[in-house]
């Protein structure tokens, strides 16, 4: 969607409501008329379940299918609810077999078995054996829909299987080549075998092929189609046999999904799975008070180490004030490290055993931060209320970013170590965790410099 399309669709909305509510159906169908489906997506987002049911009735059977395969999985799935069977029963067989898997996931099981029974066989045999896969997988993302050719064959054979597979095909722009096992023994582009004479060799064209496995991560495998800018990445079985292609859109979706949850997480809530607009009041409320819960827990830590130094803040009760500076400084330093790593890691740029390298680039980094911030504390707190209270405050922030830093570097790393989602480690509770620490840090050099 261009960024010209999305003023025309707000500058619709209003008209478009209006109608619904006053339920004049043939204004809303001229309302609708202009435009494409991906114009319509996000107004889909935006209405209410009964509403949405009603435009896409509205719609033309070719429309509605465009509207349908272009909306989140989750809002698919509500849709569904609005149908009558025989409408759910068509618009599920007429998706490819890796679109069904991302919408039987966000549908009640009952209403999956329904749908797999209602499709026809070799659909049902395709979309089964997607389902095989471990959860979370490439192989449930992979397309079953290609078009292969053989090492002895020509370019001329291969274009006559392309135009053969046209129709049924996911993708025909990358061509996997196989042996007469089905192992992949390279691979070549539509754009090669156009430029290239009919009689000419597949052996003579073909090039090396990347590949995954399928029980390898989606994301992982998704993260490497991106990485080597490919169109469709294959996806083998254990013995290098072909069982089908990850698209480059698939890829895309993936990194986006994952993405949004990492994002999610950061933020110490867990991520929505659909537009912000169509999301229950319920769902935003149980996405945040988990986190909620355990931090507000967590943050008694800082209340029980205000309460153990309260005798020294009642001795220079200026300390107090700068409580909230410290704790702050270091919980967004932790914040910026744990961040920056853990997109290195998404991005393979580190990896777990990297652990070491990653500390003494991080206190390195937070040491640096820290003398920074310590020697504009030092003047600030030195100029208006003592050179001593200067010096605590200078020398906690050196140690406070330097610490945070180090943690906020590390996390992730561990998390991914144990095989925990390193967005797990979320910035509030790296934020919590130094607060506890900073503050013990910043007492214990408050009673060594001013001799409490």
């Amino acid at each position: 969607m261009t960024t010209q399309q999305i003023p025309i669709i707000e500058a619709s909305y209003d008209g478009i409501v209006q109608h619904l509510s006053a339920g004049d159906l043939p204004a809303l169908t001229r309302e609708l008329a202009p435009y494409s489906a991906a114009e319509l997506v996000p107004l889909f987002a935006r209405v209410d379940l009964r509403q949405r049911a009603v435009l896409f009735r509205l719609l033309s059977k070719q429309r509605a299918m465009e509207v349908f395969e272009a909306l989140p999985p989750t809002l698919q799935g509500d849709l569904l609810d609005g149908l009558q069977h025989a409408e759910v029963s068509r618009l599920f067989a007429e998706l490819d077999p890796d679109d069904r898997l991302w919408l039987l996931d966000e549908v009640p099981s009952v209403l999956a078995t329904q749908m797999l029974r209602g499709l026809p066989e070799q659909d049902r045999l395709q979309t089964a054996a997607l389902l095989g896969y471990p959860q979370g997988s490439v192989g449930r993302r992979m397309t079953p829909e290609y078009v292969s050719t053989r090492a002895s064959l020509t370019v001329g054979q291969t274009l006559e299987r392309v135009q053969a597979h046209i129709d049924d095909a996911e993708t025909v722009y990358t061509i996997p080549v196989l042996d007469a096992t089905r192992v992949v023994v390279g691979i070549v582009s539509l754009r090669e075998l156009l430029a290239a004479r009919a009689d000419d060799a597949i052996e003579a064209l073909m090039r090396p092929a990347h590949t995954a496995l399928a029980t390898e991560t989606d994301e992982f495998a998704a993260r490497r189609c991106a990485d080597l800018s490919l169109l469709a990445l294959p996806i083998v079985d254990s013995e290098e046999r072909l069982v089908g292609m990850l698209t480059i859109d698939d890829a895309i979706r993936i990194l986006e999904h994952v993405e949004s949850e990492d994002a999610a997480r950061q933020g110490g809530s867990e991520p929505l799975r659909r537009p912000y607009l169509s999301t229950p009041v319920s769902t935003l409320v149980r996405s945040r008070v988990v986190w909620l819960l355990v931090l507000a827990v967590g943050a008694t830590l800082t209340v029980q180490v205000l309460e153990i130094f309260e005798a020294t803040i009642e001795q220079v009760t200026v300390l107090a004030l700068f409580v909230p500076l410290l704790i702050g400084t270091g919980g967004n330093t932790g914040n910026q490290a744990a961040t920056t790593v853990t997109r290195a890691l998404a991005l393979g740029d580190v990896r777990p055993r990297d652990i070491f390298r990653v500390l003494a680039r991080e206190s390195r980094t937070g040491a640096l931060l820290g003398l920074l911030l310590g020697a504009l504390g030092f003047g600030i707190a030195g100029a208006l209320y003592s050179l001593p209270i200067g010096a605590v405050i200078g020398l906690t922030l050196l140690a406070v970013c330097t610490v945070a830093a180090v943690v906020g570097g590390c996390m992730p790393l561990l998390a991914r170590a144990v095989r925990v989602d390193p967005a797990v480690f979320s910035n509030p509770f790296i934020s919590t965790f130094v607060d506890a620490t900073g503050l013990l840090v910043y007492f214990a050099i408050a009673s060594a410099v001013l001799g409490l």
